[in-house]
């Protein structure tokens, strides 16, 4: 019975690993931890954008830290290491993401909206028209800046710690693009 035993237990630590864990929203799958510049980054909460009138669904966005937080202010003034990513569940024409970083800006910036700018200017030159399964991944690293990687190429990096609290406060800040959406970011509607 012993030998049964240990042979169970060693066909058992042979068997494949299974998939990664992960978290789903509106069909679609985030991993639960992922890695930037050397460092492994929790996901700390999920969030559906939804837009127009109509509540039209338009990305699951992931936000990754390096400590889960719900203080939404810590985690936009903190110069650490941080990811989000945006899986688009439909298509959506570059004229658009502009003109959702831009609205970002105005209701967000405040007086670090000159200062931000010629930042917001790059990232809007480096937009595309979007897809359905198309990715958006921001990634703020320290003394980097923040590389901005779209449909699997990095199209841009922008320095500053000005710009990465800025661009996180179009979704954490105290005018989000949704109140549901920034919620999910934090865990706390979950």
């Amino acid at each position: 019975m012993r030998r049964f035993a240990s042979l169970l237990a060693l066909a058992w630590l042979l068997l494949p690993a299974g998939p990664a864990s992960a978290a789903q929203l509106a069909g679609v799958d985030l991993p639960d931890a992922t890695e930037a510049d050397g460092k492994v980054l929790v996901l700390n909460g999920l969030g559906l954008r939804e837009a127009t009138l109509m509540m039209v669904d338009v990305y699951v966005a992931g936000l990754y830290l390096e400590a889960k937080s719900t203080d939404p202010a810590a985690i936009v003034a903190a110069d650490r290491t941080k990811r989000l990513v945006l899986k688009f569940v439909r298509s959506v024409g570059r004229e658009n993401l502009v003109k959702a970083f831009s609205d970002g800006l105005d209701k967000n910036a405040g007086e670090r909206a000159a200062a931000v700018a010629p930042g917001f200017a790059r990232l809007n030159a480096a937009m595309d028209d979007v897809k359905k399964g198309d990715t958006l991944i921001l990634t703020y690293v320290p003394g980097a800046g923040t590389t901005v990687r779209l449909k699997d190429v990095d199209v841009a990096t922008i320095e500053g710690e000005d710009f990465q609290s800025v661009l996180f406060s179009i979704w954490l800040g105290p005018a989000p693009l949704n109140r549901s959406l920034r919620d999910g970011l934090l865990g706390v509607d979950r």
